[in-house]
């Protein structure tokens, strides 16, 4: 048993041993948990993908004379004005006005962590404490007082495998999918995936820290649609399960790990990478971050039904890593929707980080809901689709 207060100190010290979740397989198949743990003081975890669920706050500060900013837009795009006089939200799927070029929420966040000034359009009633009616000028992220994302749902744990039965293309946040399966999209990191290193949260809750877009992150709640009832294989659920919401000071951030995406036919998300560090505690922890892909199994689902979409079979991330799987005798194309080269350079720097001494662990201050399940909408009333 080790204690996080004791592997801090290694890291203060420079003597914590780091591997990250692809190192630590054949250590662990070589040497078992037990001998393992008594090694490794922390195991690294990453992925880079789209997380649409994410968005920035930011405070603009007041103007003189001051607004009462209700109607506001950052390169033409919407953020929310039903805060404060010069606070707003700007999620990462909003689109520019009018929309069709491609850009949205998700570029100006990319803008702001990238240096860029970006135009600052401002509408307002004008009352006697906020007497301006309008504002037009250009912010960065050196002019504002904070700029922080909070993002409600990241980190899927899991997600199902989308193909398409149909006779037509058809377009979708996984991506372009072919007619009569020509071609099938996943979405995960698999091995180096954050909870499935940690599938049950022992040691992610509130307030643990993380890497996040190239900065300092913390978790801040359980993640929208926080699931625990899919069924688990090898201790892993096999399709989307539990998420994390989380946030971060975006001045710290690097554009490197963070982007804006155009996902043709849908509409516009944000890819970040977002790394968790699992300290050792224990041999069990150690078991579980030794999973890998071919441990790792996802549901493949049609994406040409509205609803209801049942699993047609299942595959590992070895095989879907592969380029092919086969279905029924067809040899299906496969192709990943998150970046898994950047998910291991996340896992990486944060275990360089680490190894220098520079991110310590804390120890969450509320674990996560062990039961949880998601509800659909009830439509009620005469207006139904």
């Amino acid at each position: 048993m080790k204690t996080y207060a004791e592997i801090n100190e290694r890291i203060r010290s420079g003597e914590a041993v780091v591997l990250t979740a692809e190192e630590v397989v054949d250590l662990v198949r070589k040497k078992g948990a037990e001998k393992a743990a008594e090694e490794v003081d922390v195991v690294t975890t990453g992925t880079f993908g789209a997380m649409c669920s994410s968005g920035a706050f930011i405070n603009f500060g007041h103007s003189d004379p001051p607004i009462r900013m209700t109607n506001i837009r950052l390169n033409g795009v919407e953020a929310y004005g039903g805060l404060a006089a010069v606070d707003t939200y700007i999620g990462a799927t909003s689109l520019i006005d009018p929309p069709g070029t491609g850009y949205g929420g998700a570029h100006v966040i990319e803008d702001l962590i990238a240096g860029k000034k970006v135009r600052l359009q401002a509408w307002g009633p004008g009352t006697d404490c906020y007497v301006r009616k309008s504002i037009d000028t250009y912010v960065s992220l050196d002019d504002v007082n904070e700029a922080y994302l909070y993002n409600p749902r990241n980190m899927y744990q899991n997600y199902s495998v989308a193909t398409n039965t149909s006779n037509r293309t058809i377009y979708t946040y996984m991506g372009k999918l072919l007619p009569r399966m020509k071609n099938a999209t996943y979405s995960s990191a698999g091995t180096l995936s954050p909870l499935m290193n940690d599938p049950h949260m022992d040691t992610i809750g509130m307030g643990t820290r993380i890497f996040l877009a190239g900065g300092v992150g913390y978790v801040s709640w359980q993640g929208t649609q926080f699931n625990t009832t899919p069924e688990e294989v090898n201790g892993v659920p096999v399709k989307g399960a539990r998420t994390l919401a989380v946030c971060g000071d975006m001045k710290q951030m690097d554009r490197r790990f963070v982007r804006g995406l155009d996902i043709t036919g849908y509409g516009i998300s944000l890819a970040i990478g977002i790394g968790v560090p699992i300290p050792i505690l224990n041999a069990d922890i150690m078991q579980r971050c030794a999973i890998s892909d071919d441990q790792i199994y996802a549901e493949m689902v049609d994406y040409s039904l509205p609803s209801a979409r049942p699993c047609m079979q299942r595959y590992n991330y070895e095989q879907l890593r592969s380029g092919s799987i086969e279905y029924q005798g067809r040899t299906i194309r496969t192709s990943s929707m998150s970046s898994y080269s950047g998910a291991r350079k996340v896992a990486n720097t944060l275990k360089d980080w680490i190894e220098h001494g520079e991110f310590l662990l804390n120890e969450p201050w509320l674990q996560m809901p062990s039961e949880s399940r998601v509800k659909p909408l009830i439509e009620r009333g005469m207006n139904r689709w």
